[in-house]
């Protein structure tokens, strides 16, 4: 048994300031037939201005790709956004007792029990690690008489790791994050998405930097 931390890569290589931008405001100029004012200097403000006014369906024009290393349960709110595509790693064709995933299953551990040096948390770290050892005995024992691994998985919690590649245009990231990383999300939601969105601040900030952080004070 594995048990890692919850995460994410980006793997859109392409989203920087120097291309997107730049690719955004040529998009939107059509619009407007403004294209002479384009300089090597204006695509910021403008695609602001935008963004600023409430004319987002240019931003659809840009799309981002992301691959979320999260449990099962946080990946069952991700995919119901449904104006992004999604691929996701399978537990009907994976089979977690072969060598390419170390004979072992590999689970999420949980962020809100943090503080292990305390009684109460440890003992509900315990349980949920004891339930762990025990989904992964059961899961193995069946594939060993015959199971295949789409009915083994039925035994399979919802802390079990799964890889998850969520693909949108930038506006609907936007509604993403203004949802994902609120005080009322998931906590082991927000333990992805705030570190991603803060990342995404610093690679693009005119598109996401008027997103609200309740999680960072004097925002």
């Amino acid at each position: 048994m594995k048990i890692i931390k919850a995460g994410y890569e980006i793997l859109t290589p392409s989203l920087d300031l120097s291309t997107c931008l730049p690719r955004l405001e040529r998009v939107g100029r059509v619009c407007y037939k403004s294209e002479d004012k384009i300089t090597e200097n204006s695509a910021a403000s403008f695609v602001s201005s935008l963004i600023s006014r409430g004319h987002e369906a240019i931003i659809e024009h840009e799309s981002l790709s992301v691959k979320f290393i999260v449990d099962r349960g946080v990946s069952h709110e991700l995919v119901r956004h449904r104006l992004a595509s999604w691929a996701q790693e399978s537990t009907r064709y994976c089979n977690y007792s072969k060598d390419g995933f170390g004979n072992e299953c590999t689970f999420i551990r949980p962020c809100f029990w943090k503080d292990l040096s305390l009684f109460s948390v440890k003992d509900q770290y315990d349980r949920w690690e004891k339930a762990m050892q025990s989904a992964e005995n059961t899961y193995f024992e069946l594939i060993k008489h015959g199971a295949t691994p789409q009915e083994a998985r039925s035994v399979l919690p919802n802390s079990l790791k799964t890889e998850v590649i969520m693909t949108a245009n930038l506006r609907e990231w936007r509604h993403f994050f203004r949802l994902r990383t609120a005080d009322a999300a998931h906590p082991q939601m927000q333990e992805v998405t705030r570190q991603l969105l803060d990342e995404l601040r610093g690679i693009v900030p005119v598109i996401f930097d008027d997103i609200p952080r309740p999680w960072v004070e004097g925002e």
